[in-house]
């Protein structure tokens, strides 16, 4: 054996690299570093694509410095129908998401225009709504109504909540009936799809807007394409169930990109509360 040792190859520390500081963007595949998305409001700047946002980055993205008061914060869903191991799934969702439930509401002024906001996360429980969402959401809508202010909605929802049945299903029609009072009032309400709205709340209050503005190339729609494929034996038009499809069939009045929906919505909520 020589006297020295040959130095060995250092290893590839590529592996050793922490893997939650960039993100593979789907719709141009370059890598992002996540100060960069967090700059632009998790939009790709070489493609546009829209990531999911946080409930958190939104609100922040859209209210007037100090403007946002959340509401109803501590309700959180309960066991109604003793689905197995569902209360063990709602609490590991809570730690993981620092949330209660799907959705965050609150009272926020955009431009100085006063508006209700309920804003729903698809990280918690892919978004479904179940008793709570649609209680948080029918209370917003009442609180719109007595504070004689605007009304607005992000959704992003899997559809309704299997494991709370048929209360679930319920909330579509609560929700739907509180917006109808909210009309009846002269208030506005403004019904904004990010990525995916689907299923029963798509069938519920995403869709009967004042003005439906979405994000771009967001999914919308009430099953999925392989299921509408299947069911209808058809090949589906391009850009089926996008925001975009949607937009041309006349479900979506406008699309708005994230960085301009701030001064589009203040611009809206400032005509429709004159």
């Amino acid at each position: 054996m020589g006297i020295f040792e040959r130095p060995r190859l250092r290893k590839n520390k590529k592996k050793d690299m922490p893997n939650d500081l960039w993100a593979k963007c789907p719709g141009c595949d370059k890598m992002l570093h996540i100060l960069d998305l967090k700059q632009n409001h998790q939009v790709c700047q070489h493609c546009n694509h829209h990531f999911l946002l946080g409930v958190r980055e939104r609100i922040e993205m859209l209210a007037d410095p100090g403007s946002f008061t959340e509401r109803d914060a501590t309700l959180y869903s309960k066991n109604p129908l003793g689905f197995d191991k569902y209360e063990e799934k709602i609490e590991m969702l809570r730690q993981k998401t620092n949330l209660n439930d799907a959705v965050v509401t609150g009272k926020i002024t955009i431009l100085g225009n006063p508006t209700m906001i309920a804003v729903m996360d698809f990280k918690f429980f892919a978004g479904s709504m179940g008793s709570v969402v649609g209680e948080k959401i029918t209370r917003a809508i009442e609180s719109a109504i007595a504070e004689k202010c605007g009304m607005i909605i992000f959704s992003a929802s899997s559809g309704a909540r299997m494991q709370e049945g048929m209360l679930s299903l319920m909330q579509m029609a609560k929700t739907c009936g509180a917006l109808a009072k909210l009309s009846e009032a002269g208030m506005p309400y403004i019904s904004v799809f990010t990525h995916p709205t689907t299923g029963g709340v798509t069938a519920s209050f995403a869709t009967i807007g004042d003005i439906n503005l979405a994000e771009p190339k967001c999914m919308i729609g009430f099953a999925g394409p392989r299921v509408v494929k299947e069911t209808t034996h058809q090949d589906l038009p391009p850009g089926f169930q996008t925001a975009e499809f949607m937009l041309a069939h006349g479900l979506v009045d406008s699309i708005v990109e994230r960085r301009e929906l701030r001064a589009r919505l203040g611009s809206l909520l400032g005509y429709m509360l004159k």
